[in-house]
């Protein structure tokens, strides 16, 4: 593949990763047009269709486009307005209210319709689970054309003609499209080619409604974004300059998170018909009023998801029963703006990563409106069609879906999705994925490779931004960036190669990191363009640690108020629970814990045993599980530690916030002339017995050695039989057994004690860390 399109073996192996595998599908791939789309006349319904459109357009018919009012609704509805002005009809247009009415077809909508002397609805983006609205419509006289793209029901309404390609028997090769897609289609099959300028609308739809950007999908979001550089639609104009985004510079990432949220935004907290005006305007002055005011809407949108999530997570953590959270998250609210649901739902998913369902209830009615978020593991369609009973309508795809219910059903809701999930879902399906493009080195993405990528622009589902792997690299240097040091900034080396990488959000990963050490990073490509200089870059994805790590934390003032700190700033990024934690300390020095993790195990120093469980969380979960351990004291002897570290086989984090002693406490380790200077001063003074206590001051001072340390210099003495200890007085034995120092265990323990010591207590943080981590591997 490499040599046949003289690309790079990365980008060669991104395309054949995308199911590319020959020149002429690369060729295809990177150069589609609107040329290569499908025959509109193969969508089933096609052709019933268009001739009912071409009659009620010829005879002066009243026709009224029936929308949804997110983003992919909106620019359905405002791609068919440019169609119905295109062809002189004469039209109206209706979208629910996302809070009074809710989605889909509505029979007080129709009535209204009726009135108007509507004779033909075509609905966009919505329609196909609309069985007994149709029919009420048939009843009304009023013919309905049905152009959506969700999953259809068992049964299907007994529309006039259906237009989705995912509706049984439809021959069309492309699924994908989104409901703006279908609209387009539609529109193509009447004009044979549409002006190119309605790609932009299409592009805006299919980014924000997150469908697959391969096939006819990214040909169409490819032209849209081509033409929206040059756009000459005022409303597109004005919302990118809202937005931030250089016309000359516009790609499907920030259209997904600059132009769909504002978008979005007028029918979360307002009225969906806000934003199709802005679409749909040709007024330059009507265009910066309507974007600035979807800018403020999007504003307050994320001022009200924040408050929700906040009030979702006090009732998640007072419904999770032992810290276990429910393979399915329902959570409900009197108030919470339904508009936002879906938004929160993402959020906490993003947190917990299960399927998530948020409600918000109408304290007069009772009746709840929500909207679910799933994971890979779960099909939350079809999770919800094995309850469809509980509902009062659904619908939706295998990872986002909408629901309403009576609140009098929401606990037999949750219950019958938690005992389907229980039947389906395995523990795998709760560790997050992430796919990635495979392991390659810096010296593989030089500038050239990076522009070679973005051949493979427009990015999104199904065709993702490139996600590398590189091992092995070395820290270089580390700060923060942004206003409060919210983000980190990283340049990483790997032979002669250095890269700059940017993780947005992460600062608080910073303490956690030091120069020097090994990382393992997951990153996207991109450049950075700065002065006139272009240079290659990272967007930090994710970084492992190889092996374990310690930190330096020593000295702690308050070391489980800095347990707690540390826990909370790390806990999301290692996901970590209680069984996970666990903390040492002595007994002797600390009667009990000063902390709230009062979940995670908590272990004391023991003399005999090494370590012994304190608290009944160390009973019942033991050692297996944790992978984070905090000494807040340091361990009294060398065996001591070794038993630890042994006793926590899975151990990763070490976060040492134990105390150091005083020098007046130091031991060293001890070698023969140290003791034979002690051994020689001893013997002048202790002709006869002396006091032990006036021996060991008097014997400190003269060899300069710390009490402690003639103390314990004594307890070998005393074991080779060199001096006698009783009633408190030191004796010395006249012709004591010729013994080998390296023979009494005193000395061993004594080395090996002043050893840690000197490493735990004393060293600098490189000398400490480096020590730990040694025995960390010793042990493992």
């Amino acid at each position: 593949m490499a040599e046949a399109l003289s690309v790079s073996p990365l980008t060669a192996s991104l395309l054949a990763s995308r199911g590319i595998d020959s020149a002429e599908a690369a060729a295809n791939f990177l150069n589609g047009n609107l040329d290569a789309l499908h025959d509109p006349y193969l969508l089933l319904g096609m052709e019933k269709a268009v001739p009912r459109i071409q009659q009620a357009i010829d005879h002066g018919e009243h026709i009224l486009i029936y929308g949804d009012y997110d983003a992919d609704g909106v620019s359905s509805t405002s791609l068919m307005i440019y169609f119905m002005r295109h062809m002189g009809a004469s039209y109206d247009i209706y979208i629910p209210h996302r809070s009074n009415e809710g989605y889909g077809l509505h029979n007080h909508a129709l009535d209204w319709a009726h009135q108007q002397g509507v004779s033909l609805v075509i609905t966009v983006d919505t329609g196909i689970s609309a069985v007994e609205q149709i029919a009420y419509a048939n009843a009304l006289g009023i013919d309905v054309i049905v152009t959506d793209h969700h999953e259809p029901p068992e049964v299907l309404p007994e529309a006039y003609a259906l237009i989705n390609p995912k509706q049984p028997g439809c021959p069309y090769p492309f699924k994908g499209l989104a409901g703006v897609g279908v609209a387009y289609k539609l529109a193509q099959a009447v004009l044979k080619q549409p002006p190119v300028e309605w790609t932009e609308i299409v592009a805006i739809g299919t980014i924000a409604d997150l469908m697959p950007l391969t096939g006819e999908n990214r040909i169409l979001v490819s032209r849209g974004l081509e033409s929206m550089r040059r756009t000459s639609f005022p409303g597109i104009r004005a919302l990118m300059e809202v937005s931030g985004i250089a016309p000359g510079a516009v790609t499907s990432t920030n259209v997904a998170f600059g132009m769909a949220p504002r978008i979005n935004a007028s029918g979360r907290l307002d009225h969906a018909g806000s934003a199709v005006a802005l679409l749909t305007t040709e007024d330059a002055e009507e265009a910066q009023r309507l974007s600035h005011a979807l800018d403020e809407l999007n504003k307050e949108r994320q001022q009200v998801v924040e408050t929700i999530v906040q009030e979702a997570l006090l009732q998640l953590q007072a419904k999770m029963k032992d810290n276990n959270v429910p393979d399915v998250i329902v959570l409900a609210g009197e108030g919470w703006n339904v508009g936002v649901v879906g938004i929160v739902a993402s959020k906490i998913l993003e947190r917990y990563y299960r399927p998530v369902i948020i409600l918000g209830i109408d304290p007069e009615t009772g009746m709840c409106k929500g909207s679910a978020r799933s994971i890979p593991g779960l099909d939350i369609y079809e999770a919800l069609t094995s309850c469809k009973d509980l509902m009062d309508h659904y619908g939706g795809h295998p990872s986002a879906a909408g629901m309403s219910l009576n609140r009098e059903q929401l606990e037999a809701f949750e219950q019958a999705l938690n005992l389907y999930a229980g039947q389906v879902l395995t523990e795998a399906d709760f560790v997050p994925v992430m796919p990635t493009d495979g392991e390659w080195t810096l010296s593989d993405i030089p500038l050239s490779v990076v522009d070679e990528i973005e051949m493979l622009e427009p990015f999104g589902m199904a065709n993702p931004m490139p996600k590398l792997i590189f091992r092995g690299t070395q820290l270089a240097e580390i700060r923060k960036i942004g206003k409060d040091g919210k983000h980190l900034k990283l340049v990483v080396r790997q032979g002669g190669t250095r890269i700059e990488a940017v993780a947005f959000g992460r600062g608080d990963l910073a303490e956690l990191l030091e120069e020097g050490m090994t990382l393992d990073i997951l990153g996207e490509v991109s450049i950075n363009e700065w002065n006139g200089s272009r240079k290659p870059q990272l967007m930090l994805q994710d970084l492992n640690i190889p092996g374990p790590q310690v930190f330096d934390f020593r000295d702690s003032k308050q070391p489980w108020a800095d347990m707690q700190r540390v826990y909370n700033a790390v806990s999301a990024h290692l996901r970590l629970d209680y069984r996970h934690i666990a903390a040492v300390f002595n007994p002797r020095l600390e009667s009990s814990p000063k902390l709230e993790l009062n979940d995670c195990t908590l272990w004391v120093y023991d003399k005999n045993a090494g370590i012994s469980a304190f608290n009944d969380a160390a009973n019942i979960y033991g050692t297996d599980h944790v992978t984070t351990l905090f000494m807040i004291h340091a361990p009294d002897s060398a065996d001591q530690l070794d038993t630890l570290l042994a006793s926590f086989k899975n151990l990763s984090n070490l976060f040492l916030l134990h105390s150091g002693r005083s020098k007046a406490e130091r031991i060293t380790i001890p070698d023969r002339e140290q003791f034979k200077l002690l051994y020689v001063l001893l013997m002048r003074m202790a002709a006869e017995p002396i006091r032990e206590q006036e021996a060991l001051v008097r014997l400190s001072k003269q060899s300069s050695s710390t009490l402690r340390m003639v103390t314990m210099m004594m307890d070998v003495f005393e074991e080779l039989s060199f001096i006698q200890r009783r009633d408190g007085y030191i004796t010395i034995i006249p012709k004591p057994p010729k013994r080998e120092l390296s023979s009494s265990m005193h000395f061993s323990a004594l080395g090996s004690l002043a050893e840690m010591e000197q490493h735990l207590l004393y060293a600098s943080t490189s000398q400490c860390t480096s020590w730990m981590i040694s025995r960390l591997e010793g042990v493992s």
